[in-house]
């Protein structure tokens, strides 16, 4: 945590800020421990406090155990934080330099308005200047530890187990809600504690939309089926996605479309290595899919950051110039969506080495016909 918190003082430095508020559930429990995520972080030099209310005080206290624990009690947050912010400066400077201009960083990309016009208000008419953190918080999380790599890849290893079961209990007749709720007893039973995101079970014409929602459709033979699920372990988040077919022969558009999907997928994962920029690895994929005649059925990026939350920074997008480093875990996850017929999208979850990388899923990626 001290390296955490270390990282944390250097954007304050950098960014000559006074102090921060964070609001992100996800970086308060990075930096702290405290996984409540029901309230602030407030840092203000080297002191540092876990604002929360009477109902997690006692949950802060057991996990935060380098921080201030405060209950807001009936001021709220924002008359809590401008209490401890003149508290601190009028201490500091004394009552003749109590009014010393302040730059106070919050995350301006996790914070709601009501909340930020709380601050902005009890701040109005003193010399205290909210300033946009933006990306610079999140970007802490980039880069995983061992420890924390172990803990996706046991998520992972979960998924491979609860996607193992699914294909031997899947079958004609039943309906998405069926397989998507098998799949999270299957990943909760073998030691999730809960899911990183609501499960996808899309079938047939419903698997063209990417984030489909499980209905009462029945699964029928002739039917992809697409499933992107994952699971939380001791904090940390996994995800997957794998397309099967229910039947003996496919089309010859559908045959084409998931060997496109897997060979793009295959041809980014080649390219993965340290110093190369994340957009770069989109394009590969992106590229493929358009050269086989699909490119206006790829619309969104080719995967995304995972750790304590499941989108994190960084991105396999066209918009994101990140260049990667060993210890970033990410999704790797071209799909072709055609509306109206079928889609296809098979992802794995990555984490870059010293010399390439490393797939955290095993489960097969050869189309399985059920």
């Amino acid at each position: 945590m001290n390296k955490r918190f270390d990282n944390l003082q250097n954007i304050i430095v950098d960014k000559t800020l006074d102090g921060v508020i964070l609001t992100d559930g996800y970086n308060i429990d990075y930096l702290s421990g405290y996984k409540g995520h029901t309230g602030m972080l407030l840092v203000l030099g080297q002191d540092r406090y876990i604002l929360t209310d009477s109902r997690y005080t006692e949950q802060a206290a057991s996990e935060a155990r380098e921080y201030f624990i405060i209950d807001i009690g009936m001021d709220g947050y924002s008359k809590t934080v401008k209490r401890l912010v003149e508290e601190k400066y009028s201490m500091e400077h004394g009552e003749c330099e109590s009014n010393v201009e302040l730059n106070i960083g919050f995350e301006d990309q996790a914070i709601s308005y009501s909340q930020y016009r709380a601050l902005a208000d009890v701040f109005d008419n003193s010399k205290v200047n909210l300033v946009h953190l933006e990306e610079s918080v999140n970007k802490l999380r980039m880069i995983k530890s061992a420890e924390e790599i172990e803990l996706i890849a046991k998520a992972e290893a979960i998924g491979d187990e609860a996607f193992n079961h699914i294909i031997n209990f899947m079958e004609v007749g039943m309906t998405e809600k069926q397989v998507a709720l098998e799949l999270e007893v299957a990943m909760k039973s073998l030691g999730a504690d809960g899911l990183s995101f609501d499960t996808i079970v899309a079938s047939g014409k419903n698997s063209s939309m990417p984030h489909a929602v499980p209905t009462d459709k029945v699964i029928e033979d002739g039917d992809f089926v697409t499933m992107d699920f994952g699971c939380v372990y001791k904090g940390y988040c996994s995800d997957m996605t794998r397309t099967v077919y229910m039947g003996d022969e496919l089309t010859e558009k559908q045959l084409e479309v998931y060997t496109t999907v897997l060979a793009a997928q295959k041809e980014a994962l080649k390219a993965i290595k340290p110093g190369v920029v994340c957009s770069d690895i989109d394009k590969i994929a992106r590229d493929y899919i358009a050269a086989a005649g699909y490119g206006d059925c790829f619309g969104h990026g080719l995967g995304h950051g995972v750790g304590l939350f499941i989108h994190e920074e960084p991105r396999f997008s066209r918009t994101c110039d990140e260049v990667l480093v060993p210890g970033m875990v990410l999704s790797v996850e071209p799909g072709i969506y055609l509306p109206g017929e079928f889609g296809v999208r098979i992802e794995d979850l990555i984490v870059v080495t010293e010399d390439g990388y490393e797939n955290l899923a095993d489960s097969p990626k050869v189309l399985i016909l059920m």
